[in-house]
């Protein structure tokens, strides 16, 4: 069986299409770097916030909703563990492969809902620190 770090370093390095849900404009903000980061190492990150959709963050158009965002690799939560069980859900609908909870969001209902949909999760961990962590290149092969 894999270990934590394997299933992590996989999933970072074969996921090709990101959603960030709870992308930020604001450069204070954990989304708004973390976006950034996934850019630069080769991702195609798409920020979705329904309060800034049609706006720009890192020259990427905002979506409105998950669903416009589709279809995804991944989808990376930064929102309170009381709104993540519905975007968790909604992945899964969509066929998302997998979902990862940022630092401090953990919604246990919700991800044993998507591991037996098929989805990877991943809760309370932030990619950049993983990335870093993990020691993988500063830009992936696409």
């Amino acid at each position: 069986m894999a270990s934590e770090d394997d299933r992590i370093r996989d999933l970072l390095t074969t996921t090709r299409r990101i959603a960030v849900v709870g992308a930020s404009d604001r450069p204070d903000r954990a989304s708004h770097g973390v976006m950034g980061f996934l850019l630069a190492r080769g991702y195609d990150a798409v920020p979705v916030n329904p309060m800034l959709a049609g706006h720009e963050i890192h020259g990427r158009k905002v979506l409105a909703s998950l669903e416009e965002a589709g279809p995804l690799d991944m989808v990376d939560v930064f929102r309170r563990s009381s709104e993540a069980g519905a975007v968790m859900d909604e992945a899964v609908r969509l066929g998302a492969k997998s979902v990862w909870l940022q630092l401090g969001v953990v919604d246990e209902a919700a991800a044993a809902r998507a591991r037996e949909a098929g989805v990877a999760v991943v809760m309370d961990r932030c990619p950049v620190i993983e990335w870093r962590r993990l020691g993988l290149p500063s830009q992936l092969d696409r």
